[in-house]
């Protein structure tokens, strides 16, 4: 595993080493099998996303550090890019969490009349093959898809990110940014996730920690890379095996 940096305490923090490290290698690469989608993010790439979605965290949600957003959305990279957005810009990142109680919501099909609960600003994401718009925005919501690509390519939070602040609701566990760190850096070798190179498969939904840490935190924090598959299930084995040897998989998680 690569040495552990003493300055990143935040998920953010983890993503600004890999950036600094290798920002051409792959971080994030997500299948759909049920669409048939296939989308690799580099470090680089991903980074940019983080970048632009924090900024409209910041800047047009007007989120304050503290103030809760409600992630009502599948394991996807836009999700993973949403989760690194939120510890950038401070706000807590709740997955699944009750949007009546949220500050803002961000939600993907399925889930819009849901996050109509939530009296604040209100995303929505199609989460359709290369992040298309939607011809009509579901009504309360801004398009992700419209909005983001706007946004500024550097993000600068107004107030330093405190690590020891609560940064992410799962299963209803709350964690502060410095203990998804900790722990994502704990889970690796267990997940034989040994350093660069390590390449992990995980087909968990990101509705635990469990699922989180695999397909995405802890890869980021032993210096990896994940393959995030979704709809899993309707892929089969012969066809899951050439997946793993084409992607140049290590471990799995699914």
């Amino acid at each position: 595993m690569r040495p552990v940096n003493a300055t990143d305490r935040t998920p953010a923090d983890l993503l600004r080493s890999a950036l600094a490290t290798d920002p051409a290698r792959p971080l994030v690469t997500f299948y759909d099998d049920a669409t048939g989608e296939r989308v690799e993010l580099s470090v680089a790439t991903f980074a940019n996303w983080v970048a632009k979605t924090a900024n409209l965290i910041q800047n047009e949600l007007a989120a304050e550090p503290g103030e809760r957003v409600a992630l009502l959305l599948p394991a996807h990279w836009q999700t993973a890019v949403w989760l690194l957005a939120c510890s950038s810009a401070g706000v807590v990142a709740d997955i699944a969490g009750d949007p009546s109680a949220a500050d803002h919501v961000v939600a993907g099909p399925g889930r819009f009349e849901d996050g109509l609960a939530c009296s604040g600003e209100r995303i929505a994401l199609s989460l359709a093959p290369l992040g298309r718009r939607f011809p009509q925005p579901p009504a309360g919501y801004a398009d992700y898809a419209v909005e983001v690509p706007s946004q500024g390519d550097l993000f600068r939070p107004y107030a330093p990110v405190d690590p020891e602040a609560a940064a992410l609701i799962v299963a209803g566990a709350e964690l502060t940014g410095a203990e998804v760190v900790d722990r994502s850096r704990a889970d690796a070798p267990g997940l034989d996730l040994t350093g660069p190179g390590s390449r992990l498969l995980s087909g968990l939904p990101y509705d635990t920690w469990d699922g989180l840490s695999a397909g995405l935190y802890a890869p980021l924090a032993a210096g990896g890379s994940v393959v995030l598959c979704r709809n899993l299930d309707r892929l089969g084995e012969d066809a899951l095996a050439k997946r793993i040897e084409s992607e140049r998989v290590t471990a799995t998680a699914r």
